[in-house]
């Protein structure tokens, strides 16, 4: 599975940009706030139709247009694929895959799957249980077209749910009563397959979650995933117990949108319990757990995209994590430099929004056996010298 070819107009700060990658690792370097990141953001919306930075559509198209473009030709289990979104501020956006409309729930291991390694992957250890909802939700979307409708469906009961106890005021009226009944046998039965679902990945995450830590720290540690209910029982007799608080606080306070996934190192509770470099680590190996779940059950690696992972590890672990990825297509944005164990195809080179050249990293790489003793130079040093002066070539 990867990305041919990339075309942007007019999304975030390209005005037009086409691109070509390999099947293998692409480098995309500049300054900060150059656009790297952008380039990811594009590859990643064609996958989930979202932002991976949390932004609104509004933030991707570029500043002053009416609208943006993305679109990118792919190969996924031997098939040439055409993906296309339009995305409208204010309005409908619209993805097609082979000028077909991509509908909700369509079965997306036929279109592009994508993992994002990230610097923010930090609060899905340091941050709130949504953090790590959300972490196990899209991974759910990613294995099966049928999780994301059932996570829709929770979304919207929910919100019709929490709008209908607002409107009660505070009070549990006959018809308030009623309507409730309604909403929490829905919410009963696709909470439930929400909980069992989580439950079941988890149980499947594990021993790759293990594995990918084991890989990645410099010292072993047992570590664990654990999914924690909010609530005790099955969940229609726990919603009927908690109406009364409910209608109270006009909000919604029981079911699998309050529930945990618990990490632990040791015996300890990883959020509050590990240092910041042990917390970085964890994130990454559950984010390289998920990687390897999804290759397993694609039978097919889903694109990487690395956002400036390597900027707070040390060399050790930054290259124990380029050594524990798996075949396939990486799209790797840094503003420094990369460990010395990463087998660079390619490299994009990004200047204020746009693409100032693109050349081959293969002979680059080949001269470092014999670069490695100049004195006074790291390799990573002697690495970008060298990608600097065949810049001058282009």
């Amino acid at each position: 599975m990867f990305v041919s070819r990339l075309q942007l107009h007019d999304f975030r700060s390209y005005g037009d940009v086409e691109l070509e990658f390999g099947p293998g690792l692409t480098v995309i370097t500049g300054d900060n706030g150059a656009g790297k990141t952008n380039l990811l953001e594009a590859v990643s919306y064609l996958s989930s139709a979202r932002s991976f930075r949390g932004a609104p559509t509004e933030a991707l198209v570029r500043m002053g247009c009416a609208r943006g473009f993305v679109r990118a030709d792919a190969v996924s289990s031997g098939r040439n694929l055409l993906l296309e979104a339009e995305l409208v501020p204010g309005g409908r956006s619209r993805m097609l895959l082979n000028k077909q409309p991509l509908r909700s729930g369509i079965d997306r291991r036929d279109a592009l799957a994508v993992t994002v390694f990230s610097p923010d992957d930090l609060v899905i250890i340091k941050g709130g249980p949504g953090e790590r909802r959300v972490v196990i939700d899209r991974l759910l979307e990613a294995l099966h077209p049928r999780n994301v409708a059932m996570l829709a469906d929770l979304d919207k009961i929910l919100r019709q749910r929490n709008a209908l106890l607002k409107q009660s005021g505070g009070r549990l009226s006959p018809e308030v009563g009623f309507t409730l009944d309604v909403w929490d046998a829905k919410l009963a039965s696709v909470g439930t397959a929400v909980v069992r679902a989580r439950s079941e990945v988890l149980e499947e995450l594990s021993p790759f979650f293990q594995a990918a830590y084991d890989d990645i720290a410099d010292r072993g540690s047992a570590v664990s995933l654990t999914y924690r209910c909010s609530f005790d029982g099955p969940l229609d007799t726990a919603l009927i117990s908690g109406r009364a608080d409910d209608v109270r606080r006009s909000l919604s306070l029981v079911g699998p949108h309050r529930d945990e996934v618990d990490v632990r190192i040791g015996a300890r509770p990883s959020r509050t319990h590990a240092s910041q470099g042990e917390q970085r680590t964890l994130a990454l190996a559950l984010q390289l757990a998920g990687h390897r779940l999804l290759t397993e059950r694609l039978e097919a690696a889903p694109i990487l995209l690395l956002d400036d992972v390597f900027s707070e590890l040390d060399p050790q672990r930054s290259n124990a994590l380029i050594r524990s990825l798996p075949t396939g297509q990486t799209l790797l944005a840094t503003a420094g430099a990369i460990p010395r164990s990463a087998a660079v195809q390619s490299r994009v080179v990004v200047e204020r929004g746009e693409i100032d050249g693109v050349c081959s990293a293969a002979r680059i790489w080949s001269e470092l056996s014999d670069a490695v003793d100049k004195p006074g130079e790291s390799v990573d040093e002697i690495a970008f010298s060298g990608v600097k002066q065949h810049e001058s070539e282009l």
